[in-house]
């Protein structure tokens, strides 16, 4: 492909997590139950949500729009992952890499809106017990959500957008298992000044900006905590909000910065990227059902009410 004097190559080569065959094997054999059991546990805790009226509150309203984002994003990146372990050629075209790139961007951005109005409910609901219902009503629940699905595809545009203007002419080596913003964006034979203004100000706003949200709701949470005598309101505002607080932390503690460090293919950043693209879908209904005892009582329900054989 030729663009001007500039040719420009027509596929990137993934590096991949190893160039064992043993190790790829062992590696797909475990990607493959990672990415079955994070299917099943967020689409359990869907139909779980769904078939339990006592779960239908802004809280699991929320979890549900979390659950489905946190399937569709290990289905962005582990398909291909297990692909490049599984066949010699790494290889992936310009288009799909470019659609990767976008959807990962696109959830990412989503999950960190959905986490600030998680913790916004959280901090309504400790805060302000008696006007809880009116101010997260269906409306705003709605509106909240919406927002987030649109500033996570308003994100995903103008980043992809900015990376279409580059041209590739060599080398075309990502070094990472799949293709995300900072090693493609190295290998851009032109000037990248534009696209890495985009990024950082993508980390400012909405990284550190959903990061500052979260803190507030939360230093507001503890606050009246702290003003609490009670060793019933303490286990509960605990219990309400420990879930949450576990699943932000692992969640910016390896997406945030593995797109604040420089793109270089070293371990580390091999490990946050598996470990905020693969791990973390799959310890979020975990989280949430191992900690939950409403939703273990409602999951139990529904597996009582389970038809059965007729022997």
């Amino acid at each position: 492909m030729e663009l001007g004097n500039v040719t420009t190559v027509p596929t990137f080569v993934l590096q991949g997590l190893s160039d064992n065959p043993q190790v790829q094997a062992g590696l797909s054999v475990l990607f493959l139950a990672v990415y079955l059991l994070t299917l099943t546990g967020n689409l359990t805790l869907l139909l779980v949500i769904r078939a339990d009226s006592h779960l239908h509150t802004p809280m699991y309203f929320f979890l549900s729009h979390l659950s489905f984002l946190d399937a569709f994003y290990s289905s962005v990146i582990v398909p291909k992952l297990l692909q490049n372990l599984l066949f010699k050629w790494k290889t992936i075209s310009f288009i799909e890499c470019f659609m990767q790139i976008s959807l990962v961007l696109f959830s990412g951005a989503t999950e960190a809106c959905l986490l600030s109005v998680m913790a916004y409910d959280r901090f309504q609901a400790v805060c302000h017990p008696l006007l809880y219902v009116v101010a997260m009503n269906r409306k705003v629940c709605t509106g909240l959500v919406g927002a987030s699905w649109a500033i996570g595809m308003g994100t995903s545009l103008v980043n992809i957008i900015l990376l279409a203007q580059q041209h590739f002419c060599g080398p075309n080596l990502i070094r990472s298992f799949a293709c995300e913003l900072p090693p493609v964006l190295v290998l851009a034979c032109s000037d990248t000044s534009i696209s890495v203004a985009s990024i950082l100000t993508t980390m400012a706003v909405l990284g550190l900006g959903t990061l500052v949200l979260l803190l507030g709701s939360y230093t507001r949470i503890i606050m009246t905590a702290l003003g609490t005598n009670s060793a019933v309101g303490w286990s509960k505002i605990f219990s309400t909000c420990s879930s949450h607080f576990l699943v932000v932390a692992i969640f910016y503690g390896s997406g945030v910065f593995r797109y604040m460090t420089p793109a270089s293919g070293s371990v580390l950043e091999q490990v946050l990227s598996v470990q905020y693209s693969v791990v973390t879908p799959l310890l979020n209904p975990l989280i949430y059902s191992l900690k939950n005892r409403e939703v273990k009582a409602a999951l139990r329900k529904m597996l009582a009410k389970r038809p059965r054989l007729p022997f």
